[in-house]
């Protein structure tokens, strides 16, 4: 395994780990574990909606474990630090942002309003070309897997995840679509996995989207491969030293059906950590 990623803040950049716990329902803890609601929107929103967000970073100030959710401390853009316990963050993050918003820790599954959708998604399709900025003529791909839930609830309750406990990308994945999308500053943190497995050089192609349906053993973590994550507008928005460019999701829809990666389900929790062998079973 190559890199550890987690993000404590929902489209917020991340921080390195070097080993981490994975939990069923949460993940790696405190991944996602806060996230912006926009009160003039009526619901909780990511860079889908404020790509300003992906130059925004955030970092734990002591370890999660489990289900706690521990105070952050956050990097605006100029370089400003503040926490998430400070009494003005909200105003701080709603005048970087332009838009009024309240910073939320993660809150219970039961707590079904907070989780709502302003307005239930209707039509699917208009949704998803909006989120991923596609063309006219840019087809958007069907997915069976799609999971009902999330027409109504803008991420599974309980979590401010898009759908999965873990994302995972090969090298292997990184170096092909960087062939087929050349020029375009091809990088892991536009993808904003949780795990990159370090593949042979040799090896070719996307191996990961072969694995759906199987299960992946990382260090003592035992997850199910379930399907490729389908890649949105967030992929081509600026982002530290990341240039905006959309012709990276060109490059998705031509060449991988806009997918990259694939989602993961914990199955069995346990310790992984860099260097931990990765088996497919």
């Amino acid at each position: 395994m190559g890199r550890l990623w987690r993000y404590p803040v929902k489209s917020m950049a991340g921080e390195a780990l070097e080993h981490c716990r994975v939990e069923q329902r949460v993940g790696i803890p405190g991944d996602r574990g806060w996230a912006l609601r926009d009160e003039q929107a009526g619901e909780i929103r990511g860079a889908k909606k404020i790509p300003r967000l992906l130059q925004l970073g955030a970092r734990y100030r002591e370890e999660p474990t489990g289900e706690r959710v521990p105070p952050v401390e956050i990097r605006l853009p100029d370089g400003e630090l503040i926490g998430s316990d400070d009494a003005e963050v909200s105003a701080r993050l709603s005048q970087e942002l332009g838009r009024t918003l309240t910073l939320c820790a993660r809150r219970p599954a039961d707590d079904l309003d907070h989780y709502r959708r302003a307005e239930k998604i209707e039509d699917l399709e208009s949704e998803m070309r909006a989120a991923s900025e596609l063309l006219p003529e840019e087809s958007v791909p069907k997915f069976e897997e799609f999971a009902p839930e999330l027409l109504e609830f803008v991420s599974p309750p309980g979590t401010y995840f898009d759908g999965f406990e873990l994302h995972v990308l090969t090298s292997a994945s990184l170096a092909e679509f960087a062939s087929r999308a050349p020029g375009c500053g091809i990088d892991a943190r536009r993808f904003r996995p949780n795990v990159v497995i370090a593949t042979d050089p040799s090896l070719r192609g996307f191996p990961e989207f072969d694995w759906c349906g199987r299960q992946l053993r990382i260090g003592d973590c035992l997850g199910e491969v379930v399907m490729p994550m389908l890649r949105c507008g967030m992929t081509i928005q600026a982002q530290a030293e990341l240039q905006k460019d959309p012709r990276i999701m060109r490059a998705l829809v031509r060449e991988t059906d806009m997918t990259l990666g694939v989602g993961v389900a914990v199955v069995e929790a346990g310790a992984m950590q860099l260097g931990d062998a990765v088996e497919i079973l």
